[in-house]
């Protein structure tokens, strides 16, 4: 079934009462592949939103984003704040599938304006940590030939790195694939370096990788390791 009309049964047979739909994701897109599922946010009046669930309908998995305008607005909020938001983007970028009551078109006007705004600037006890934590890999990687260590302490370190870059730029972060692409709208280049220099870190050759997460770190006043300081709560 065409993904369109797909996502429109799931969300009518499953809330028939509900107020508006929007199908977001991949599978709008270009980068549709044959393991895209449906993500698809729905609005309803009251219970049993809020919640999220995981499907099947047909030949099609669905990830089902149940929200009132309400618990939209607070989970978009909290989101917002760590500068990536799956559910902001689902509704700014996604299809509107129906609109009983123009929930829909007002919230994806909102989405849009909060998407183009871009993200909260990164503060500097937010860049302290990145490099604290990325200092710190840069240790472990350095320190080890243990080739199931240096997968994990790679791979960490090309996360931070890339979350990093977009934190600094000024554009939203994702997780994922997300990561991937967002890395590749604002940061052309990085990711390419990145997957490089991890692949032959793999293989024992650390310099590449140190080169690239080195000038990225360079943007905000290089590695950190002493001074460094966090207070907890008591």
């Amino acid at each position: 079934m065409d993904p369109v009309a797909a996502a429109r049964a799931v969300a009518e047979e499953r809330h028939p009462a509900a107020r508006a739909a929007f199908l977001g994701g991949s599978v709008v897109t270009a980068r549709r592949t044959a393991t895209s599922d449906l993500d698809i946010v729905v609005l309803l009046h009251g219970a049993p939103a809020p919640y999220r669930e995981s499907l099947q309908h047909g030949e099609w998995p669905v990830e089902l984003f149940v929200h009132t305008e309400e618990t939209w607005h607070a989970f978009v909020k909290r989101e917002v704040v760590k500068r990536r938001s799956p559910l902001l983007w689902m509704c700014a970028d996604g299809l509107l599938l129906f609109d009983r009551d123009g929930v829909g078109e007002r919230l994806a006007a909102e989405a849009r304006k909060l998407a183009d705004a871009g993200p909260p600037a990164v503060t500097g006890e937010e860049i302290e940590d990145y490099r604290y934590a990325i200092t710190d890999l840069l240790d472990d990687l350095a320190a080890s030939a243990d080739r199931a260590e240096r997968l994990f302490i790679a791979t960490e370190l090309t996360r931070r790195t890339g979350e990093l870059a977009l934190a600094v730029g000024g554009a939203w972060s994702g997780g994922g694939k997300w990561l991937a692409r967002r890395l590749e709208a604002h940061a052309p280049g990085l990711g390419v370096r990145l997957h490089h220099a991890v692949r032959v870190a793999l293989e024992g050759q650390d310099e590449a990788l140190v080169d690239v997460v080195d000038d990225v770190l360079g943007q905000v006043g290089g590695r950190l390791w002493a001074g460094y300081r966090r207070s907890g709560t008591p």
